[in-house]
């Protein structure tokens, strides 16, 4: 099997670019910086923990010089995520990507593992698609076989909703095999943020 490829979709963690949701409903920008950098720091060491390959989508594309203290390696393949809303910028990394499985993270589930990243692959050796699902209705990873890379999932998608995940798999072809990992939470909220170290205590 061709080997996986893992599209971390993230943004530098300044004041202002990331996490402003965050910083709005916490009504503190410098805490919601503090949270992005976890949050960035524990899905890069998920990302860069195993056989797979890595590569970070990031936005805008001045940062894609960036290491940010070590935390973006230097060897780490890196690219643009493009213009436009987030269909047309997850859809650039599906069809630019080498053929076999890929998976599509973001830097928002600070519970995100290696374990869970090799969960995902090895599910989609005998599915079409694999979700880990957020617990508010989005989800922390998507994943694709090679055998369903050939049309994007990502059209007419309500993101930041409810609705995410369940728009993205109404467009998967019918009869696909979808698989699901653990629900984790995505820290977009002030109320995910309380909810998470609540859960930590």
């Amino acid at each position: 099997m061709p080997r996986a490829h893992v599209l971390i979709y993230a943004k530098p963690p300044r004041m202002g670019l990331a996490k402003t949701r965050l910083a709005r409903s916490l009504g503190s920008a410098t805490q919601a910086r503090r949270i992005a950098m976890m949050t960035l720091s524990k899905t890069m060491r998920a990302a860069m923990g195993g056989t797979w390959t890595p590569i970070l989508y990031t936005a805008p594309d001045s940062a894609l010089g960036e290491s940010l203290g070590g935390i973006w390696p230097a060897h780490l393949s890196r690219k643009s995520q493009g213009h436009g809303d987030l269909t047309q910028r997850l859809e650039k990394g599906l069809f630019e990507t080498p053929p076999g499985p890929i998976l599509f993270i973001g830097a928002d589930a600070p519970d995100l593992s290696p374990a869970l990243l090799r969960r995902a692959i090895r599910a989609l050796s005998s599915n079409d698609a694999v979700f880990g699902p957020a617990s508010d209705g989005g989800f922390w990873l998507f994943g694709l076989s090679q055998r369903a890379r050939s049309t994007s999932p990502f059209g007419n998608v309500r993101w930041s909703s409810p609705h995410a995940m369940a728009d993205v798999k109404a467009n998967l072809p019918e009869g696909a095999r979808v698989a699901e990992l653990p629900v984790l939470i995505d820290i977009d909220e002030a109320e995910d943020w309380r909810a998470w170290t609540k859960a930590r205590s």
